[in-house]
């Protein structure tokens, strides 16, 4: 594993928007080739958005999703502006109304933030989720910048009345018992990539693509391993190889 690095450079920060702008390009010119994607098998597919986004920003990736044959649903929680205690509870009950109603397993996509979220329902309640994506997330549980989180908070309960009431990072107890994917790039200009690799373990995995943070919703590098990740049989985990025609896609580094 390497050296958690604190954060992305400057430069990767200030091009986030035209590069998320070439991500979106690209994937008008890749759609028809997802019509050859992996098909989905009708199983819960709950996607969580970014900080400061919602429903909207994934409303892309869901469409194409639900077009291969995947029951998707967003949130529905409006802006995600952190894991306040409304947003813990409607998303621990909504997993599990989809988990009821449906009598099959959920599988997880959460973006940035939302899959912080996605991380700490499995870990809560890894009997109704399937398996798990996350895009551009600081899947180390001990980042650098979630413990710099925490102290800001815990500072500010002395300077700032009220300060205690302010969204604290969502942790919930046990390990992380069900299927994992962490797609990063190495160009995130808004979390280090380094904090976004899991230690690889047996169906844990780490997948780079080319692109930025803000376009990861978009990428079609993303879009195909999505569907080629949540169209697995359950229980017939195995690792992500991409087709060799979109192998250009996928930076080889591991």
């Amino acid at each position: 594993m390497p050296a958690v690095k604190r954060y992305p450079s400057r430069a990767l920060l200030l091009t986030e928007p035209p590069r998320a702008g070439l991500d979106v390009a690209a994937l008008a010119a890749a759609w028809p080739l997802l019509a050859a994607a992996r098909r989905g098998d009708g199983h819960p597919v709950l996607v969580l958005p970014g900080l400061m986004t919602g429903d909207p920003a994934t409303m892309v990736l869901r469409t194409a999703l639900r077009a291969l044959g995947h029951n998707v649903s967003g949130w529905s929680l409006g802006i995600n502006r952190g894991p306040t205690g409304r947003v813990v509870d409607t998303l621990r009950a909504q997993l599990e109304r989809l988990h009821r109603t449906s009598r099959r397993r959920v599988s997880l996509v959460g973006w940035s933030l939302g899959g912080l979220y996605a991380q700490e329902l499995a870990r809560a309640a890894p009997g109704s989720v399937r398996g798990l994506v996350t895009l551009g997330t600081p899947v180390v549980r001990s980042a650098p910048w979630l413990r710099t989180a925490s102290g800001i908070v815990d500072g500010g309960t002395r300077l700032l009345r009220g300060a205690a009431a302010l969204p604290r990072p969502w942790a919930e107890r046990g390990s992380l018992r069900v299927p994992a994917t962490s797609v990063y790039t190495r160009a995130d200009g808004i979390v280090h990539w380094s904090s976004c690799r899991y230690e690889v373990r047996s169906r844990r995995e780490n997948v780079e693509v080319r692109g930025s943070h803000l376009g990861l919703a978009y990428n079609p590098a993303v879009l195909w391993l999505l569907a080629d990740r949540l169209g697995m049989a359950e229980g017939a985990w195995t690792p992500f190889r991409p087709p060799l025609g979109l192998s250009l896609l996928f930076p080889r580094r591991r």
